[in-house]
Parts: structure tokens; C-alpha cells; sequence
């Protein structure tokens, strides 16, 4: 299927496009999958503004860190302060129980997430070209009987993590990435604009049977051809 750029002016209007997606499929009560780091909390914080009632939606998470869910390096504990605590009515949410095993905790989120139809992924770039917790070279590349799996640390901090895995991901029925900032430049250019590598895991997830979205800002933007 076709990946389609769209490249605007800043972060904040690449915020804003992405919350538009976000509170388009929350109003349609879609299973959307959530993403982690710094990138994604002013999209959250704009589609609570965008839409507040949020109840016949469910809320998915791509992957997390394995610490109490208060932890400061927990993405549901993003998700809670940018999105959850800002709503009228919040979502159903799924989140990866990171504070069982980590073998256990990837196999209660595989088991929740079989026959599950899940309406929009949000995913970020990292650096090194990772996306969620899918890092360069991994072992969970090659992941096909899995949706969501036990990932190593590939930087900081360095704590092992669950992630959803590649036919997990490219099930979404529309993929979206948000992608800001000039040092990202490099890694947009190998996920996007080059053949698909393990070296850079964004380039191999994209929507199977629907369709993928690539937000970028300028300077997130300036090194594609």
C-alpha cells in the first residue's frame, strides 16, 4: 500500500495533524495504538481539545518500559498526564502489565491483542531508525507468530521492554508517524526514503491492507529526496 509524507511547517502543526487522526478515530470509538516518548504528548494534549468524550474508544499502547506504571519512565504514565487525566469521558485501556514478568507480561498482551482489529497506530522515529520498541538488527524483527514480544533495551534507559511486533503493527488500518526536529532528519531518510533494512526497523512497518501516514515538521523532513 501507498505511504503518504506530509511535511508541515513546525512541530507544533505536525502535533496538530496527528491529534486530528487521534480524535477522529476516538470519536469513531476505533482501538487506537498509542506511542511513547517525548514527541507524541502535544498530540495527545490537542486531541483532548479536538475531542473530550472518548468513552466508546479503546486505547492500545506499542510498546513500554518494564517499571510501575507511575514510574517517570513509563509511557502509560505519559499517556495518563498528556491524554487520559485531560478527557471527560476517557477511553477503555489496555495497557501492557509491566510489572509482571516480562515473559508474562508479553504473553497476556499477545493473547489480548489476537483477533483484535486495531483502527490507528501511532509510532515515533527514533535516531538510530527504531520504532517502538523494535531496535536495529533485534531478534524481534523476525517475529511472525507474535503480536507482542519481550524487546531489549537499545538506549537509554536501559530497562528491557514490551513491544508489539511487526505483523502486530501492520495490522493497524492506518499507520501514522509522528516524526519531528532535525536530528531525525537522518533516520526520516533511511525509514522513507530508502529501501526497506533491518538497520532502520520504521522502514519495514507499514499497514498491510490499509494505509500510512508519515508526519513530519521541516526540519524532521530535510534530508528526503
Amino acid at each position: 500500500m501507498a505511504t503518504d509524507i506530509f511535511v508541515t511547517p513546525d512541530a507544533e502543526s505536525a502535533a496538530a495533524a496527528a491529534a486530528a487522526l487521534l480524535a477522529e478515530a476516538a470519536a469513531a470509538g476505533g482501538s487506537i495504538v498509542l506511542a511513547g516518548g517525548s514527541t507524541p504528548r502535544r498530540a495527545y494534549e490537542l486531541a483532548t481539545e479536538l475531542h473530550s468524550d472518548w468513552g466508546d474508544a479503546e486505547v492500545w499502547f506499542g510498546d513500554d518500559r518494564c517499571v510501575a506504571p507511575r514510574d517517570p519512565r513509563s509511557n502509560q504514565l505519559l499517556v495518563r498526564e498528556a491524554l487520559l487525566e485531560r478527557l471527560v469521558v476517557p477511553p477503555t485501556v489496555r495497557a501492557i502489565p509491566t510489572t509482571l514478568p516480562p515473559d508474562a507480561a508479553a504473553a497476556l498482551y499477545d493473547a489480548a491483542l489476537t483477533g483484535e482489529t486495531l483502527d490507528l497506530v501511532l509510532l515515533g522515529l527514533g535516531p538510530d531508525g527504531h520504532t517502538a520498541s523494535l531496535f536495529p538488527d533485534a531478534p524481534s524483527l523476525d517475529v511472525r507468530d507474535r503480536l507482542a514480544v519481550v524487546a531489549e533495551p537499545g538506549l537509554e534507559p536501559f530497562v528491557q521492554r514490551i513491544t508489539l511486533t511487526i505483523p502486530a503493527l501492520e495490522s493497524g488500518r492506518h499507520v501514522v508517524f509522528l516524526t519531528v526536529g532535525e536530528g531525525k532528519a537522518p533516520a526520516v531518510s533511511r525509514a522513507f526514503g530508502e529501501e526497506p533494512s533491518r538497520s532502520t526497523p520504521a522502514s519495514l512497518v507499514r499497514s498491510r491492507e490499509g494505509r500510512t501516514t508519515v508526519i513530519l515538521d521541516e526540519a524532521a523532513a530535510s534530508l528526503l529526496g
